[in-house]
């Protein structure tokens, strides 16, 4: 399935255009070419709450360059920090950052981007929303109480286990990913 998150935000609504704007003003989509950066999470989708950031899964083979390359680009913003971590097993690193009102937050994985979960769970939730439309509504109300994005989507689709690893499996089985 083809999903250009970047372009949905171009033309999405207001808080779309206005990340849209900052990616653009930033140039971190052109900086971090090399990582395959892409767009994702809740606001290209727009079901986004007020502290909802801005998500780009990079693909990083070599996690030294990558931090070496945000520290250099990014360590000057507001909240600036770098994180090293295993999540299920494979090294990632995560970068903060805010700028120009927007938190964002950079996640690589030595994982091509578009096989990443985050940009997967977005992919399926866009599908679920195209397909049962009234869901958005219910998931934002729950993201508003504080659940966060997957575990609101098992909730609405009684989906039981691991909403992350439930979101994929409902994902694999309608032929998503």
């Amino acid at each position: 399935m083809y999903f250009d998150s970047l372009k949905k935000l171009q033309i999405g609504n207001e808080k779309q255009k206005k990340a849209y704007e900052a990616i653009r003003k930033l140039g971190i989509v052109r900086d971090l070419s090399a990582f395959h950066p892409i767009i994702c999470g809740t606001i290209p989708i727009g079901i986004d709450v007020e502290a909802s950031d801005l998500d780009i899964v990079c693909e990083v083979e070599d996690f030294d360059l990558f931090e070496q390359m945000v520290v250099h680009l990014y360590k000057k913003r507001k909240g600036f920090r770098v994180k090293r971590l295993t999540v299920k097993g494979i090294d990632s690193v995560k970068v903060n950052f805010f700028w120009e009102g927007l938190e964002f937050e950079l996640f690589g994985q030595s994982v091509p981007s578009y096989l990443q979960p985050a940009f997967q769970h977005m992919v399926i939730e866009h599908y679920i929303m195209g397909k049962t439309p009234h869901i958005r509504a219910q998931v934002i109300n729950l993201k508003t109480k504080g659940y966060k994005t997957e575990p609101a989507f098992c909730k609405v689709l009684e989906l039981e286990g691991d909403p992350y690893e439930a979101l994929l499996q409902y994902g694999k089985k309608e032929g998503i990913v």
